[in-house]
């Protein structure tokens, strides 16, 4: 791979202008591709098989008109008081007008349902009347019987007692079966009565159940108009909403304010923002400072705009053919602008030293392209796999992300080793300063050695320091690490928010008025047994409703239909608290293990769907898969460390110190974004649950990214050991040859994913943060702190390795060392391009002694 990098870069160097050509002609390409395929990005997230999807495909058979998405609008009193006659006019006209938008299936007006639960509150009332009356006049009626009775009884005793004839007792016995037929008619109209009266308490008691589900507030200055769309949540169209939006917009009403609930108004978050902006100029000014040219600066900044253009419209142009979440391309865009500025970042490092050390020009950017461009194509592979694999956790939208971060590494790889080479070679000698130039052409014929790790003079670390330095890190590591113990999961709901948006504004003003368990009611599926009969229905959806009624944390229960063979049931459920609360998610589990529910006619299955069930279900299946996929991280990491470093206790080190970074990487989400530390320097209006797709995505990305520092700082490392340094001193030397080209990187890593912290998508700061503070940790305390240290504890063991394995192990030679003994530094040429004659190689009577003593592969 070195040999071909090396010719691919010295190819690309003579052919510059055509490389550069090439690769804006890609760019343009997928602009246009996206332009002419690119449809919409879902707001939302779905995974099949999880049991709301299972209950909604079920709805949407069997009650079409209750499975599709919903959504709400806000309306409320500029004032405060309660809406005037003409108001609440207006509203009904949009309301009616709304219910005309293409996609949208009923929309319901808060009004009108209002007047009708009046109407049927007073229908209850008057029915409870007439059978309190009808009550008293059967019994008056019965009384007036038992008295007829009685005196037909006496009549009867006497006239037999007289021996009356036999046409006065026929005459007796037609009385008694005149109050025997009104007996029987009194009873019958008892029992239809008694029948009335137990619908009516049922009405009464369903009514009861539902008193907290209003659509109007009890001051009258809120209501809220509940839209129901023809397609499911994940599948109504972006236009869908906008034109509802616009319906309530476009036509205001004096003295009223309208918002709109997340599922309305969620819009496609900007890929770029202000935060992004600054964040890459942070970016620029390091590469400035460390680079000492703005053409060197530049370069990379160039490369990975153009590598995110291609990356980000390639991965739009596939959202017209498959479901893509808005947050997808947008972390393609996040890795793309870090992994393209670092990797072109650690190509040119390596060029400008050698450039410094006297190397021509054509000469290093081909070797730079070899050495550290074949330790770019590794740590690009690394991340490209860990992000890939996100596939195998068999959740869709996930492995998509994994799938377009992954495609947006490989661009940023191939634009490194092909796009670098070839500016490199269009920026000529400028890519070093005037100063750097000058003394380049003063101390011409300096060593071609100069700068590798094995020739920097260090003094190694004192073994308390790197006792001591083992201890701190590790414990302060465990400190930030604490709060992950208490991560709870979920998608963003309108609290969380900015609170100048009308999502929040919406889910505030609902909370406010009618109880935060609005935003975020639940739908519960009953399957009756058999053909239930009309009665039969009724008895069960009033014994359900009951059930449902009764459970901890419900505030209310409504049945809102019933397919047309009464077999399945539907029923609103509120909560006590808002959809990403514990006691919504516990009753969520709560409601599920009620089924199978014992009625009258049977027993009943019960099945939970809605927005915040289905949130619950995606949170609970990634925390299922995130170990899967953790172990699945580890263990590749283990075999690629082992295969770079030809080491065990050194992959063993930067695996467990990958851990130690990821956990203080949650650690620190669950302390800004679930329990509000920092809140206002982070923008975090309203702690709740941390993204749940947030720990698994932040497993591959800071993997990969965790490994490019360990493979640069550690490969200098291993070359200074091999090339005859002592352990300890070579573990000093590579650090000082990496630790400038690793600071600028990780900064650089951590400004870019820092910019997005300020994003205003809730799902998008969550995530940037993460990064921005897993780099920052694993950079600096880890690879540059703990690793050291660890190493300089072990000594010549940090580099055993068993013979067999060294035997079976290829030899990947990541720091080029093969390549720079097979191209040797030319010698000085007379146009003054490069310096004294040198060699890149250490002597290989080193390597022998090396392998002689103490075991460790040189290959």
């Amino acid at each position: 791979m070195a040999e071909f990098l090396f010719r691919l870069g010295a190819a690309a160097a003579r052919r510059a202008k055509t490389v550069l050509a090439a690769w804006i002609g890609v760019l343009v390409l997928a602009g246009a591709a996206f332009a002419l395929f690119g449809g919409t990005l879902a707001t939302g997230f779905s995974i099949p098989n999880t049991p709301t999807t299972q209950v909604t495909d079920h709805l949407r058979e069997k009650l079409p008109e209750a499975s599709g998405g919903s959504g709400s609008v806000v309306v409320q009193t500029e004032d405060g008081s309660a809406f005037t006659d003409a108001q609440r006019e207006d509203i009904s006209a949009l309301v009616a007008e709304a219910a005309d938008v293409d996609g949208v299936e009923t929309v319901v007006d808060p009004f009108a349902t209002e007047a009708e639960r009046a109407a049927q509150a007073k229908q209850l009332q008057d029915g409870q009347a007439q059978i309190d009356a009808g009550r008293a006049q059967i019994e008056d009626g019965r009384a007036q019987l038992e008295a007829g009775q009685a005196q037909l009884d006496a009549a009867r005793e006497q006239a037999e007692a007289a021996g009356a004839p036999a046409p006065m007792l026929a005459e007796l016995d037609a009385q008694q079966a005149a109050l025997d037929a009104s007996r029987a008619e009194l009873d019958a109209q008892s029992a239809e009565l008694e029948a009335g009266a137990v619908q009516a308490e049922q009405g009464a008691a369903l009514l009861e159940m539902a008193t907290e589900i209003r659509t109007v507030s009890e001051d009258g200055s809120a209501a809220v108009v509940n839209v129901v769309f023809s397609e499911t949540q994940m599948e109504v169209e972006q236009e869908t909403k906008d034109a509802l939006v616009a319906t309530f917009d476009d036509q205001p009403v004096d003295g009223v304010k309208v918002d709109f609930s997340a599922e309305v108004s969620a819009g496609v978050p900007s890929i770029l923002g202000i935060g992004e902006v600054v964040g890459l100029a942070v970016a620029a000014v390091v590469l400035v400072v460390m680079l000492g040219t703005f053409i060197g600066a530049g370069l990379p900044l160039v490369t990975a705009i153009i590598g995110v253009g291609i990356g980000a419209a390639g991965a739009l142009a596939f959202s017209g053919i498959v479901e893509m979440a808005s947050v997808t391309p947008i972390l393609g865009v996040m890795l793309g602008l870090a992994v393209g500025i670092d990797y072109a970042l650690f190509i040119v490092n390596r060029h400008r030293r050698q450039l410094k050390a006297g190397y021509g020009l054509e000469e290093s950017i081909a070797l730079a392209n070899g050495t550290s461009g074949n330790a770019v194509v590794f740590a690009g592979a690394t991340v490209f796999i860990a992000l890939l694999a996100l596939n195998i956790t068999g959740i869709p939208f996930l492995g998509l992300m994994g799938t377009v971060g992954a495609a947006c590494v490989a661009i940023a790889v191939m634009i490194a080793v092909t796009l670098t080479p070839a500016l490199l070679k269009l920026a000529g000698m400028k890519i070093l300063s005037r100063k750097e130039r000058a003394a380049r052409d003063k101390d011409h014929g300096t060593s071609a050695a100069a700068g590798k790790p094995e020739s920097i003079p260090v003094k190694q670390m004192s073994t308390m320091r790197a006792a001591l330095t083992v201890v701190a890190s590790i414990a302060a590591l465990l400190v930030i690490a604490i709060p992950a113990l208490d991560l709870r999961t979920n998608l963003p709901d309108g609290s969380s928010e900015a609170h100048d948006t009308t999502q929040y504004r919406a889910y505030e003003a609902v909370s406010q008025k009618f109880g935060e368990g609005q935003n975020g009611s639940l739908l519960v599926v009953a399957d009756l047994p058999g053909n239930p009969s009309e009665e039969e229905a009724l008895v069960a959806q009033g014994e359900i409703a009951r059930t449902l009624f009764d459970q901890d944390n419900v505030a209310a229960v409504a049945p809102i239909g019933s397919s047309e063979d009464r077999a399945v049931t539907a029923f609103q459920v509120i909560p006590e608290e808002g959809p990403t609360s514990e006691s919504t998610q516990e009753l969520v589990h709560t409601l599920r293990d009620l089924s199978p529910v014992t009625t009258d006619n049977g027993d009943v299955e019960l099945g939970v769907a809605g927005t915040a069930s289905g949130n619950i279900d995606i949170s609970e299946k990634l925390s299922e898969a995130l170990p899967i996929y953790l172990g699945v991280v580890v263990g590749l990491s283990l075999l690629i460390l082992i295969l770079v470093f030809r080491s065990i206790f050194v992959p063993v080190i930067a695996t467990l110190g990958f851990i130690l970074s990821y956990f203080a990487a949650i650690g620190g989400v669950v302390a800004i974004y679930q329990w509000g530390w920092l809140s206002g320097i982070f923008g975090v209006e309203t702690p709740g649950p941390v993204l749940n797709f947030l720990p698994t995505i932040l497993v591959g990305i800071l993997f990969g990214l965790a490994m490019d520092y360990m493979l640069f700082l550690g490969s200098g490392m291993r070359e200074a050991f091999v090339h005859g340094s002592p352990a300890r001193v070579a573990v000093m030397q590579g650090f000082r040859n990496g630790r400038s080209v690793v600071t600028a990187a990780a900064i650089i890593m951590v400004s870019v994913f820092g910019g997005f912290i300020f994003s205003h998508s809730t799902m998008i700061r969550p995530i940037g943060f993460a990064l921005a503070f897993g780099v920052l940790v694993d950079a600096f305390v880890v690879r540059m702190l703990l690793i050291p240290a660890l190493m300089h504890l072990a000594g010549d063991k940090a580099w055993w390795l068993p013979k067999w394995l060294d035997k079976i192990l290829p030899d990947v030679d990541v720091e080029g060392a093969s390549l720079e003994r097979r191209h040797p530094h030319a010698d000085a040429t007379a146009d003054g391009e490069s310096g004294a004659a040198g060699t890149a190689s250490a002597d290989a009577g080193v390597h022998g002694a090396r392998d002689a003593n103490n075991g460790v592969s040189t290959r």
